[in-house]
């Protein structure tokens, strides 16, 4: 059986910088709501500010750049799918469509035929 081991390298920067990502969204969202008093447009000016700062904050810690470059080599794979044409995609739908009717059917005759059986011919409730 292989082992995998993870390794996990924090610094204490690293962890610092992720405290001031939470305390700056807990400013920004309690900004929001303490300054409701000064209109909507600095609530919300507070908020995004706030949360872009959070976000700056992140994408400059370790666990931020590593996520950066997942989502890049996510887009990268992204654009390797070969998507299919319409007609592909309009063919598959109705042959979903079939078989779902198909099954409804196939179902629907199996309960009518166990229905008729136990009813009608074993227990006798129908006549």
């Amino acid at each position: 059986m292989a082992t995998t081991q993870v390794e996990t390298v924090s610094s204490g920067a690293d962890k610092a910088k992720l405290a001031a990502v939470a305390a700056l969204v807990v400013a920004a969202i309690a900004g929001f709501y303490l300054l409701s008093k000064q209109g909507p447009i600095i609530q919300w000016l507070v908020l995004l500010v706030g949360l872009a700062a959070a976000a700056g904050t992140f994408l400059v810690s370790e666990p931020g750049k590593r996520f950066v470059s997942f989502a890049q080599d996510a887009w990268r794979e992204v654009k390797k799918v070969v998507w299919p044409t319409r007609k592909e995609t309009m063919q598959m739908t109705l042959y979903v469509f079939g078989f779902v009717v198909i099954m409804a059917l196939f179902l629907w005759f199996t309960d009518k035929t166990l229905e008729w059986v136990l009813y009608d011919l074993i227990l006798g409730w129908r006549k």
